[in-house]
């Protein structure tokens, strides 16, 4: 609690009001690691008596981050930090771009990069003369140490000056060269991992997973991007907004 506390007071020169006051220095405490995964945050009772701040001020910062998607609430255990990760589906965005704004650290392991011509099925999808050059990205994608999916993708060639531009976020790479996707078409689907997605994502031969398919295009339409992604089903929740015509 004094690292927080801590943390609290740094913040006290701020015009914020206090429940945003308490909301980023508990953000900050998540990312520095003051609070584990599988530890539960101190009681709201404990936060208010040890910050000298009232509950009710403690109970809105908590219900924000709550409703960020955060913490997590368990009902007789406390509030937790939130390890399932929250995609909204209806956003184009990256996996890098995803775990940073959630405070998480992306990075992957490469299985496969290489440079060769379109199989039948990629040309159909990306719309491409048999014979056209693309890149292949096979990796496995990483939140801080944890695996949480394995990424198969395709890239026209023209897209990206070569192989080695990605590094971290494939849609960093695209955007420097001009050609980060503007819209795409997007399918979910659920499977059981086999025995190798398990071993490398670390999980049991058979548990839930995600397939997620999605096929990127370019401001005149153009398909620049053809992904496959397996998930873990345990980490994962896919959300979209919904409204009436």
């Amino acid at each position: 609690m004094n690292s927080l506390a801590e943390i609290m007071r740094s913040m006290e020169q701020t015009s914020l009001p206090l429940y945003q006051q308490l909301q980023r220095a508990l953000r900050e405490a998540i990312d520095k690691r003051i609070f584990g995964p599988d530890e539960a945050l101190p009681a709201e009772r404990q936060l208010a008596a040890d910050l000298s701040i009232s509950r009710i001020t403690v109970r809105k910062a908590i219900d924000g981050l709550v409703d960020e998607g955060l913490l997590v609430r368990r009902p007789g255990s406390g509030n937790f930090i939130n390890t399932r990760i929250e995609k909204n589906f209806a956003k184009l965005t990256s996996f890098s771009e995803d775990m940073r704004a959630r405070g998480r650290n992306p990075r992957s392991v490469w299985l496969k990069r290489s440079e060769g011509t379109v199989t039948p099925e990629e040309a159909l999808r990306l719309r491409l003369s048999p014979g056209a050059p693309v890149y292949r990205f096979n990796r496995i994608r990483y939140a801080d140490e944890m695996p949480m999916c394995l990424e198969y993708a395709t890239i026209v060639a023209g897209a990206l000056p070569s192989l080695e531009a990605v590094d971290v976020s494939m849609y960093e790479a695209l955007e420097k060269s001009g050609h980060r996707p503007v819209r795409a078409l997007q399918r979910l689907s659920a499977l059981l991992l086999n025995a190798e997605q398990a071993q490398l994502l670390q999980a049991q031969q058979g548990d839930a997973g995600l397939a997620v398919e999605r096929l990127g295009f370019l401001r005149d339409g153009r398909a620049v991007e053809f992904c496959r992604s397996i998930f873990r089903g345990d980490m994962y929740d896919f959300v979209a907004e919904l409204s009436t015509p």
